[in-house]
């Protein structure tokens, strides 16, 4: 039976009213709201933003990081029928202000920031502004004046399934941000045949720390709290993100694969990998151990533990399934809903993002392309058709633009992005995922990312991470070259890797080179180093330092 996230929400304020819906983490105590707390909140917000007179089905924003006040805005928004416009928390205020202005936001709704007074400018002189004194977003109207003003609504709207529900801006690692809009029935055919399928339990335990304005955060956690009526905690800041996520020992745990590369290097400081490797061949020392690292990761009670976003590589899978801890890849997009592959207990395949849900039409196009349709699907990008319009194939397939394979038995494989393939001087086209994958191995990387436009061999550029940068010079040529000579012979001849670029800068949401959901924007990259690429490759040496 069709609902709505709105209608889920309802369902749960009525039968489990005393229950815990949020849990927001200030000044190392946490605070919580149950269903009827958070629904009593959610309802005189809406009151409040009824009286603001905006027009039937207007675009109101969110711009905060992950917290407690983020889905009460959400359902704030649909309790009115209005649509809602999810802003990455990072945004500068250029990009604000170009996203309010396109998707023509009447309101924004201001929560916990890390930078506000340099994002205010971006914001529309038009545009009510609605800040959370909480999160010290002081405006002329407030959250908690709003709370105080306005008695609840008990009328709420009522919602079809091919209602536009969200807009959501893409984080684009190329080109402008593009807005995606999605029905009330591709949130609801989701969240319903992942549950149904991936066997979530009822009132799960979840720990929201990705970007809620990201679709995979927004759909796998938000909305699966919301639909199975669960508990949702947050983070209070990075630094205390280790102690909320121990503290809150979620029954189901997303995260990207930097994340896992973290983790790793975490326990590797405790625990070297000869150390490990010999306490792991002890079968009674080998049980304590691994509960031990679960619980401190806060994955002990965790029934699934998904990686998404990016490839996550097979080695680093099977080194985690060594303590215990089975990650699962998954594959979606932001124009699919997530209405995507998963990887199941039962069938994890490493190195593949698992097999499609019921209802998701898979095709590769002769270019290799992976090609999508299923109810998930957006319905086009907000004031853009020839955009829209270019999205879909023929057979009315999405264009993933990514590149794939899929096995006799149905595991899809992520070999690469169409756009992400570069050319070298001998003519010959390079997929860099994969190559990319292997060389993270090395735990002196935090990122890299194999160019080669306008020379002979590929190269890697390479930011190192924190047990890199505490190395010498000396013996980062030899962890880093040990690496490249290790990995060269798995690869054809012109794949090869010539040489390693250590870079004086950290790649950062901050400075533009990566998206708020942790991707590397290659474009951006390419546009400031690509002229450097020639002199680099001349320099003597497998391992340089950019200069």
């Amino acid at each position: 039976m069709p609902s709505s996230p709105l209608a889920q929400f309802l369902k749960w304020e009525k039968e489990i009213p005393n229950q815990i819906f949020l849990r927001q983490p200030i000044s190392g105590q946490w605070r919580t709201w149950t269903y009827k707390q958070a629904g009593d909140e959610v309802r005189r917000i809406a009151a409040g933003i009824q009286a603001s007179g905006l027009p039937e089905k207007s675009n109101i924003a969110i711009l905060s990081k992950n917290c407690a006040h983020w889905p009460m805005a959400d359902l704030a928004i649909m309790m009115c029928g209005h649509i809602s416009v999810p802003l990455y928390a990072t945004l500068s205020a250029h990009a604000i202000q170009q996203i309010l202005e396109h998707s023509e936001s009447k309101m924004v709704i201001i929560g916990k920031l890390d930078d506000y007074a340099g994002q205010q400018a971006g914001i529309p002189k038009e545009t009510i502004r609605l800040g959370i004194d909480l999160y010290s977003i002081k405006e002329s109207n407030t959250w908690e004046e709003w709370l105080k003003k306005y008695e609840p609504v008990h009328t709420t709207a009522t919602w079809k399934p091919d209602d536009l529900l969200t807009i959501i801006y893409t984080s684009g690692t190329t080109g402008k941000p593009k807005g995606v809009m999605h029905t009330v029935n591709a949130f609801d055919a989701t969240v319903r045949q992942a549950t149904k399928e991936l066997n979530l339990r009822i009132h799960p335990n979840l720990f929201s720390f990705l970007p809620m304005s990201h679709i995979a955060e927004r759909v796998g956690i938000e909305m699966i709290a919301i639909y199975d009526g669960g508990t949702l905690s947050f983070a209070e800041s990075l630094e205390l993100f280790p102690k909320n996520l121990m503290d809150t020992q979620p029954t189901a745990f997303f995260a990207v694969p930097r994340i896992w590369g973290k983790f790793k290097e975490k326990i590797l400081e405790k625990l070297p990998q000869k150390k490990l490797n010999t306490l792991l061949s002890i079968p009674i020392v080998k049980s304590i151990i691994q509960k031990s690292i679960k619980k401190k990761l806060g994955v002990a009670k965790a029934e699934y533990i998904v990686s998404g976003a990016a490839p996550l590589s097979p080695d680093l899978i099977h080194w985690f399934s060594k303590l215990g801890i089975n990650i699962l890849q998954a594959y979606g997009m932001t124009e699919d809903c997530v209405y995507a592959h998963f990887n199941r207990p039962y069938a994890n395949r490493p190195g593949t993002v698992g097999k499609p849900l019921n209802g998701l039409t898979v095709k590769i196009a002769a270019d290799g392309e992976i090609r999508l349709k299923s109810p998930g699907n957006t319905i086009g990008y907000y004031k853009e058709p020839e955009l829209t319009k270019s999205l879909f194939d023929e057979e009315g397939f999405l264009r993933t633009g990514d590149m794939g394979e899929i096995s006799a038995d149905g595991f899809l494989t992520i070999t690469g992005r169409t756009k992400d393939q570069f050319k070298t001087d001998k003519g010959k086209y390079i997929a860099p995922a994969p190559i990319e994958m292997k060389l993270a191995l090395n735990t002196d990387i935090e990122q890299v990312c194999v160019v080669g436009m306008g020379v002979p061999q590929p190269m890697a550029l390479i930011v190192l991470s924190a047990a890199g940068k505490s190395k010498s010079k000396d013996e980062l040529i030899t962890s880093i070259s040990k690496s490249i000579q290790e990995l060269n012979p798995s690869l054809e001849s012109y794949e090869a890797i010539e040489k390693a670029v250590i870079m004086k800068d950290d790649w950062t949401i901050e400075n533009g080179l990566m998206t708020p959901s942790m991707k590397l924007k290659r474009n951006e990259l390419e546009k400031i180093h690509l002229p450097k690429y020639p002199r680099w490759y001349q320099l003597p040496g497998k391992v340089v330092w950019e200069n």
